[in-house]
């Protein structure tokens, strides 16, 4: 009698060991956010920027320590905050501080369209590692997250240019996390249908023979 086949889960994800611990990622990558909110409404616009780019330095500083590389998206999105967050500071004009989520959204749809026209996927580049998704997967979750970029790029032209300086720091702390926590999370029914069919798992031939 033949020893039962063992099967690999049929969720998308490789091995829980890949995926960095989610405490320390989330305090990586929301600590800055939630640092420049509080200097903003002790100091004011242009200390909540000095701390946010003192914090953002800090941020990749850790990152580097606990697995020894850089995130793509904390690492693009820290060297966008030094060149506006210094410009801020530089020509005391808040105006560049609150293009930075324009710009670093808008190139991360223009990166994620790239791949989708040259048949390389960013995010499989990106999360390979972690996810097992077909190619219509990728492609589809990457249209998906373009579509969700330029989307919150207007968003966040919208805010700052009709709002007050303190409504728009509330909404980039407050608002475009829990917007991209529910639209990640949103997406977790695509990559199980997209998920690559589970791969057998036999024993010893001679063994198999045998029984």
């Amino acid at each position: 009698m033949k020893p039962p086949l063992k099967r690999k889960s049929a969720l998308p994800a490789k091995s829980a060991a890949a995926q960095p611990a989610l405490l320390p990622k989330l305090a990586i990558e929301l600590g800055p956010l939630l640092v420049f909110f509080a200097g903003n409404a002790i100091g004011g616009i242009y200390a909540g920027t000095g701390a946010f780019m003192v914090a953002t330095l800090i941020s990749l500083a850790v990152a580097w320590l606990l697995y020894h590389k850089l995130p793509v998206m904390p690492l693009v999105s820290g060297v966008i905050v030094f060149v506006f967050g210094g410009l801020t500071l530089y020509l005391r004009d808040d105006t560049f501080i609150k293009l930075k989520p324009t710009i670093v959204y808008s190139l991360f749809a223009v990166l994620l369209a790239g791949g989708l026209i040259f048949k390389k996927p960013v995010l499989e580049l990106l999360f390979g590692p972690v996810f097992t998704l077909t190619e219509e997967g990728w492609r589809k979750l990457s249209l998906r997250w373009a579509t969700f970029f330029v989307a919150m790029a207007i968003v966040n032209e919208i805010v700052w240019r009709n709002f007050s300086t303190d409504a728009w720091v509330s909404f980039k702390a407050f608002g475009f996390l829990p917007l991209t926590f529910l639209f990640a999370l949103a997406q977790v029914p695509l990559m199980q249908r997209h998920g690559e069919p589970p791969q057998a798992e036999t024993g010893d031939p001679e063994e198999e023979k045998r029984a």
